[in-house]
């Protein structure tokens, strides 16, 4: 059963309560004396207050105002997840909250609320996955159209971590092009699936190098949601790395908090189908095309191996210098793709590269581009949903280790700067506005923080959502 958000006029007088109360403190409603007491006695100022009022609970929020507002949006969201921890651990089936504040606060409570509820025990015979059954919401600048777009961009966030925490038992490039394709159905943008055939007929020699090792075939998906009322004429691309498992191939990955998590190695791919999911589901009026190109890369005795010469979707020819730096060249061929359709920007996603979590941890997602207009709207965008952006520069400097002596060029580049190496190493199949995002960081998280889980977090989808829905 899905949880019900509702729109009401008004607080009730019974029931469950989460409140955002005003910038002074003040409680806009009655509370006993000792309710009072203990919300005047709170450690900090402002803070939160959890008070019971058996068989209810009343939770008090006061956010630092003062703040910056995106700070204030990011503490609202922190607010509403321990709500939600709470909620779980009483299995309270039906709440209200209540903003006395600005309306962009209620909905980022009720997203981090939202966002915290998420679990994945698809697999386990014991499942926790409560959630309350009707969410009420008063505001007066808070309606139903707001709160069901608010619940869509949830929910999409929400498949993605499902597909990121699928194991490659469950995940294969096959299955993921076909869950793709089911979820295309449901919320009305299309997919089209290219398998092998058609992928070698395309020539795209980055994507079947990966996939030389692998017993199950690739797969590139097209998925495309055009509106009639589109503000763009040219389409916006989005491309993300769809690498289902990586063992990093002959050039092996150690075993421990490396490769026994690289199921998510295709959080780019999930984030970019679960962004078309988002848009098409809330008629977002933007012209959008999917390119994910998909694979496993394993060590089988047909793999290919380091020196190895590759020839790109483009006609670039790659000495292969690590197999482990294979993401870059799937996303090489998509990219190249990518320029049949004259687009307005194109941004690809990707777990690209270790050292973009060296950089900024688990709190920042690396961005390079050519489009600094764009750029700049993408961080106010990372702001608002705190998924914030570390942009880096690609200075030409970084691409002189890219140079073979035997090829175009080669996958690895030095050991310095490799971040911005992989960045360069991509911009060389591009010649339109664009924008690199490194969300090896944020993608995977070894320990849940407040809204984001354990495991897959769904990183890039409400950054993208909310930025081409200013667009």
């Amino acid at each position: 059963m899905e949880t019900k958000l509702i729109s009401i006029p008004a607080m009730p007088e019974t029931g469950s309560l989460a409140c955002l109360i005003p910038d002074d403190g003040s409680i806009p409603f009655r509370l006993s004396a000792e309710e009072l007491a203990l919300w005047e006695k709170r450690p900090a100022k402002p803070g939160q207050v959890l008070i019971q009022r058996l068989p209810h609970f009343l939770f008090l929020v006061n956010p630092d105002y003062k703040k910056e507002n995106h700070l204030v949006l990011e503490s609202c969201r922190k607010a509403g997840a321990r709500w939600m921890d709470h909620v779980k651990s009483e299995k309270i089936t039906e709440l209200t909250i209540v903003g006395f504040t600005q309306a962009d606060h209620l909905l980022a409570f009720t997203e981090g609320f939202l966002l915290a509820g998420y679990t994945f025990h698809r697999h386990r015979k014991e499942k926790d996955d409560f959630m309350p059954e009707t969410v009420n919401i008063v505001h007066s600048g808070v309606g139903e159209e707001q709160l069901r777009e608010l619940w869509i961009v949830v929910k999409a966030a929400w498949w993605a971590r499902n597909m990121v925490n699928e194991p490659l038992s469950h995940l294969t490039a096959v299955t993921f092009a076909e869950e793709i394709a089911s979820k295309g159905e449901e919320a009305g943008f299309s997919v089209e699936i290219f398998h092998k055939k058609k992928i070698e007929s395309l020539k795209m020699g980055g994507l079947l190098a990966v996939n030389k090792g692998s017993i199950d075939p690739p797969t590139f998906t097209v998925l495309e949601w055009k509106p009639e009322n589109a503000v763009n004429s040219r389409p916006i691309v989005l491309a993300g790395k769809g690498i289902v498992y990586d063992t990093g191939g002959l050039s092996l990955k150690p075993t421990s908090k490396s490769m026994d998590y690289m199921k998510s190695d295709m959080a780019g791919a999930a984030a970019v189908a679960a962004t078309l999911y988002a848009a098409s589901l809330n008629h977002l009026p933007v012209h959008l095309i999917g390119l994910i190109p998909a694979t496993d890369n394993r060590p089988d005795g047909n793999a290919f191996v380091p020196g190895d010469i590759i020839t790109m979707f483009d006609g670039t020819t790659v000495e292969v210098m690590n197999t482990d730096a294979e993401g870059r060249l799937l996303l090489g061929d998509a990219l190249s793709y990518a320029k049949k359709y004259d687009p307005l920007l194109v941004i690809d996603l990707a777990t690209l590269t270790g050292a973009a979590s060296i950089i900024a941890g688990n709190q920042g997602i690396i961005a390079m581009g050519n489009t600094p207009e764009n750029m700049e709207k993408l961080k106010s965008a990372g702001n608002t949903v705190y998924e914030r952006i570390v942009e880096l520069p690609l200075w030409e400097e970084f691409g002189e280790s890219l140079k073979s002596d035997i090829a175009d060029m080669s996958n690895l580049g030095g050991r310095e700067g490799q971040t911005i190496v992989a960045g360069k190493f991509l911009e060389h199949f591009t010649d339109y506005p664009w924008i690199h995002l490194d969300i090896a960081g944020t993608a995977w998280l070894f320990e849940k923080e407040s809204w984001k889980p354990r495991g897959g977090t769904g990183s890039g989808i409400r950054l993208l959502y909310n930025f081409l829905k200013k667009f």
